[in-house]
């Protein structure tokens, strides 16, 4: 099937699927990933890894439900739902890694909307010498996006992003014992794009964590050798005026950059992130232009949430304008 093909089908609508945790205040996890699919006119399909009691000033209690169910939630939505892209965030354990890497290593009963006729990728690449974007500058910018679609690959999978998230913003350890070995060995080979901060690209590596962009980009490199086709290294955690990331693929370095927000509010960052890069890879963009565009998302949920008092401790991210009454 083409695109041309598909008015004549009723083909199913595209969607993004979310596999993460549980957040009770709703500014992270599930809950920031179905409200950043909402905003950006992405419907989000969710798989719920971990229940957490939290609020805006730390994490009270985390529960994961059998590995077997988590599992069970992803057939259920893969056997009916055209799933184009799956945002994976919060795991917590390495039983759960495991079920979820053996689930999404299956091809999906229901055929990607992402892929065409004989298996081809319908989820565009970067052109040769495409534009940059407003926030890219430096080597690799306008770089041919070298990841195709796991749709491409055989049985129609969707495009995976992996947001690996080991610790909570509020400082509390999200992850067990097991857990990266895990995830290197069973998930990173499935994904197209990691997204990991300073910190989770340390651990993933077992290395100090990096303090330059000359660092950034050597981690990136080192984790496509254990499997992602792009990693996406967030550098906001470096000193500066300036937040640089670097999408590392096996191209090139794309490097994406903005002035600083000054904020307390900044739970559910990554989330949101790693859900925009989802969501806009559903709306047809290539990586590289995903990625430019859910950082420019980012930008205005940070905006936006930066005088909102929702409890008394560091609040979230706003994905969509708030009312006050009505």
């Amino acid at each position: 099937m083409d695109r041309g093909d598909a008015a004549g089908v009723n083909p199913r609508r595209p969607i993004a699927l979310t596999i993460a945790g549980s957040d009770s205040g709703a500014g992270a996890g599930v809950q920031a990933d179905l409200k950043t699919f909402a905003a950006l006119g992405v419907y989000g399909a969710s798989v719920v890894t971990a229940l957490t009691a939290q609020n805006t000033k730390g994490v009270r209690a985390i529960h994961y439900p059998p590995p077997e169910i988590v599992a069970a939630q992803i057939e259920a939505v893969l056997e009916d739902f055209a799933v184009a892209a799956i945002k994976i965030g919060m795991l917590g354990s390495a039983e759960i890694a495991g079920a979820v890497a053996e689930r999404l290593g299956f091809p999906s009963p229901q055929p990607s909307p992402a892929s065409g006729r004989g298996g081809e990728s319908l989820l565009p690449l970067a052109r040769e010498g495409g534009a940059r974007s407003a926030t890219d500058e430096g080597s690799g910018a306008g770089i041919a996006d070298p990841t195709p679609s796991p749709a491409s690959r055989e049985g129609g999978r969707a495009f995976i992003v992996y947001d690996p998230v080991m610790i909570a913003s509020s400082g509390e350890a999200l992850c067990g014992a097991g857990f990266v070995e895990t995830a290197k060995r069973q998930l990173l080979p499935l994904v197209d794009c990691l997204t990991p901060n300073l910190a989770e690209a340390a651990a993933l590596l077992g290395e100090p964590i990096a303090r330059s962009e000359a660092d950034m980009a050597r981690q990136g490199a080192a984790l496509l050798k254990l499997g992602p086709r792009a990693a996406l290294i967030k550098g906001g955690h470096l000193e500066g005026d300036e937040a640089v990331d670097l999408l590392v693929t096996a191209n090139g370095v794309r490097r994406y950059v903005a002035p600083r927000i000054a904020s307390r509010n900044l739970h559910g960052t990554g989330c949101t992130l790693s859900s925009a890069i989802a969501a806009n890879v559903v709306l047809g963009a290539p990586l590289p232009e995903a990625v430019a565009a859910a950082k420019a998302f980012v930008r205005e949920a940070i905006e936006r949430g930066r005088r909102v008092t929702l409890g008394a401790g560091a609040g979230p991210l706003i994905q969509a304008r708030l009312r006050s009454k009505l």
